[in-house]
């Protein structure tokens, strides 16, 4: 089932599972419990009533949802997984992005690399991602703040995006899976977005 671009992996009367193409608004798609970046893809979750909202954002909250990315990051990991905790706050120098800061809100993020790879010479980790916390570009900034930009990433990825689209047309950066109470049943449930064509694309073109 599709709401126009918009996949449906679930639905019933309190929420709606929806794989999300990149390019699309996730406030676009209604009583959204958490947000994905426009160019971000994969799983996101919505409310169809306020109770569920309610209940769904009081588990983002309390860090009872579990979600899992993958993204392709520049560079080879220097350890095979690791956690970033650095607080994330406005870039005051420019408004729509963000930067690890001492004044900034806690952030945690949890990785792992899945495989190394490399393009033209250029050499990337596979990673699975869990952010702990709900920050904005809290991923793409900590994956910055490592030295280890996501591959065409347009606002982090600096002159690296200009080959990176050559390769890659769009930010790397993928919402795999999320794992949470369903707030009807009670009962613990986990939904997953397979990546899209144009990111196994990507892929393939990779030397492993």
């Amino acid at each position: 089932m599709t709401t126009n671009d918009n996949k449906v992996l679930y639905e019933d009367d309190w929420i709606r599972i929806i794989d999300k193409p990149s390019g699309v608004l996730s406030e676009s798609l209604g009583r959204v419990a958490h947000r994905l970046d426009k160019e971000t893809s994969g799983v996101i979750l919505i409310a169809k009533t306020d109770e569920s909202l309610e209940a769904l954002k009081k588990q983002f909250e309390e860090r009872r949802v579990k979600k899992t990315y993958v993204a392709l990051a520049h560079g080879v990991m220097k350890q095979e997984a690791g956690i970033v905790s650095e607080p994330i706050m406005r870039n005051p120098k420019i408004g729509n992005r963000f930067v690890v800061g001492k004044e900034g809100r806690s952030a945690i993020t949890e990785w792992r690399v899945i495989r190394k790879c490399s393009m033209f010479n250029v050499q990337c980790s596979m990673l699975e991602v869990r952010p702990m916390t709900g920050r904005t570009h809290q991923i793409r900034v900590h994956l910055k703040y490592l030295g280890h930009q996501i591959v065409s990433d347009f606002l982090y990825g600096g002159k690296l995006y200009e080959d990176d689209i050559k390769w890659c047309p769009r930010l790397f950066l993928h919402a795999k899976s999320i794992e949470f109470t369903h707030p009807g049943t009670g009962v613990r449930v986990s939904f997953e977005a397979k990546l899209t064509d144009e990111l196994e694309g990507v892929l393939g073109k990779l030397v492993h």
